[in-house]
């Protein structure tokens, strides 16, 4: 299974590091590449604020900016603006028509689905994703009833503008939406069967995935997914945990992106695939903590079985003399690393 883009075939089930700001954090876009990442995630709002919109299309879009030539699909900015004001409603709120957005008591921004889709046809996005309105599990039913009808009727809003923008293009972005829904299943269909009417190329879960005490919810992912038409791909936005990728592609979703990977390797945690595990049942890898004293003098790679440069030249100890100096080396090259467990997860899921 795969899907093609404007900058190449993307095979599936595949993974997406977050290059939120237009770089992945400690390491490089070659790196990536290296580890059979094929594709990355961007942030409209973040970008938006910096550089700009118009300073990047001046430049000739996010390609042509970060010098990239995969995939890049741009998230809609929707999660961070609601997670921001739902910390703090001093930040803004969200109406009918349109998120208000007041920084750090600062400017007023005003967030359109229009101005959202524009923003990332300025970047030269392979992949669009429109403007949704994003809840808590544990919110109450007129909560997420509202989230479902602005997040459908903001949908048709980007896809009239997406179809403006695109007609005058020879080679046109993907455009995803997003199910919204909470935990009725009820209500994620209803979602589904109202954006799959309007037409998408893709669906994404939209939510947030976790209860009030950090537990996975499953059940909410199945609804969303089950909402989703088939033939159609998947995402499963801001997840995944290997185990929780693994379960997620036995639901049916394709495509993923979260910070662990990179975020994990910044804090000396590695990944690693068992000894003699050739599934991806159970306990199928492990986390090491490079810093623990038992590495300063392991001669062995951090895994035996991976292509990557870390594994290939240096030894575990090695790289806990680079952190024990605070050499930028080691930052890269575990952040490579753990890019390439995941590279290769991906290579495993396909491959079964």
């Amino acid at each position: 299974m795969k899907f093609i883009t404007k900058h190449g075939e993307v095979k599936l089930p595949a993974f997406f590091p977050d290059a939120t700001y237009g770089a992945i954090r400690a390491t490089g876009f070659e790196d990536a590449a290296a580890a059979g990442i094929q594709g990355v995630v961007m942030n409209t709002y973040h970008l938006m604020n910096r550089p700009g919109s118009r300073l990047i299309k001046s430049l000739g879009g996010l390609h042509a900016f970060t010098g990239y030539n995969g995939t890049i699909l741009t998230d809609s900015g929707g999660f961070q603006l609601f997670s921001l004001i739902r910390e703090n409603p001093r930040y803004g709120e969200i109406r009918d028509s349109e998120i208000i957005f007041r920084p750090d008591g600062g400017g007023k921004l005003v967030f359109t689905p229009e101005k959202c889709v524009g923003a990332q046809f300025q970047f030269g996005s392979d992949v669009i994703m429109a403007l949704d309105v994003c809840t808590h599990p544990d919110d109450p039913e007129d909560v997420q009833r509202r989230s479902v009808d602005f997040t459908v009727r903001w949908a048709a809003r980007c896809k009239r503008e997406y179809e403006l923008r695109a007609a005058r293009m020879a080679e046109k972005p993907l455009i995803f939406a997003i199910v919204q829904g909470g935990g009725d299943p009820e209500l994620r269909r209803e979602c589904g069967a109202a954006l799959q009417e309007i037409g998408f190329d893709g669906y994404g879960f939209g939510g947030w995935p976790l209860d009030g005490e950090g537990n996975i919810r499953y059940d909410i992912l199945r609804y969303a997914a089950d909402a989703m038409p088939d033939g159609k791909l998947k995402y499963a936005m801001g997840l995944g945990k290997p185990e929780e990728i693994v379960r997620l592609v036995k639901m049916g979703y394709m495509l993923f992106d979260c910070v662990i990977p990179t975020r994990e390797a910044r804090h000396h945690r590695l990944y690693a695939f068992r000894d003699g595990h050739d599934s991806l049942e159970g306990r199928f890898y492990e986390y090491i903590y490079i810093l623990d004293a038992d590495h300063c003098k392991d001669p062995r790679p951090m895994d035996a079985e991976c292509d990557c440069a870390l594994c290939a030249k240096y030894s575990r100890a090695y790289l806990h003399h680079l952190f024990k100096v605070g050499d930028a080396q080691a930052l890269r090259l575990a952040t490579a690393h753990n890019l390439r467990f995941y590279g290769r997860l991906m290579e495993k899921l396909r491959d079964e």
